[in-house]
């Protein structure tokens, strides 16, 4: 394994500094953090500085890539019942569920200790995909109630107006997306 770089080894706070001024700059101005570096006691070429540069760049590029990209697929296909979250929370608990079959595969006689730490961090993750789960039906409960409540209120002013059962039917499942 390489060794880890010395932009790796600066304190959080130094290199905080240092992704806001990268920020700041667009990326460029390699020489001048670099010798901003030595002053405060970090001696970092302007290289070692460009190579961090880039991939700060390229995670940022993806963070937002993938940004646009959930703001157009919400955009583009509403999830007001939450049923994305649901199939994410559905796919991670069976992952979950696979690595704890083969974790039970594992001998105990191979490392006890690293088993009970394997154990409890699979626990955490159970509880809190439960909690995820349980607080996204609910969610789910309650959007489900609001539409329903909705759709009663249209109904009965559709009713009052003299709207035909067939035409309700059609507002119900095509404006409100609630079956009759």
């Amino acid at each position: 394994m390489p060794p880890r770089s010395k932009i790796g080894k600066l304190p959080d706070a130094v290199r905080r500094w240092l992704d806001s001024a990268l920020l700041a700059n667009g990326f460029g101005e390699l020489e001048l953090l670099s010798a901003e570096l030595k002053q405060r006691g970090f001696d970092i070429s302007k290289t070692a500085v460009g190579r961090y540069s880039q991939v700060m760049e390229r995670k940022l590029a993806a963070i937002k890539a993938s940004t646009q990209a959930a703001a157009a697929i919400a955009d583009a296909a509403p999830d007001d019942a939450d049923l994305r979250s649901a199939a994410v929370i559905s796919l991670v608990q069976t992952e979950v569920f696979d690595l704890l079959v083969q974790l039970q595969e594992v001998s105990a006689a191979d490392d006890p200790g690293e088993r009970l730490k394997l154990l409890a961090s699979a626990a955490r993750s159970v509880a809190e995909l439960s909690r995820a789960s349980i607080g996204n039906k609910k969610y789910q409960a309650e959007v489900k109630a609001k539409s329903a409540k909705v759709a009663d209120e249209v109904e009965a002013l559709a009713r009052k107006g003299g709207l035909s059962a067939d035409a309700m039917s059609a507002i119900r499942t095509s404006i409100l997306g609630i079956a009759a």
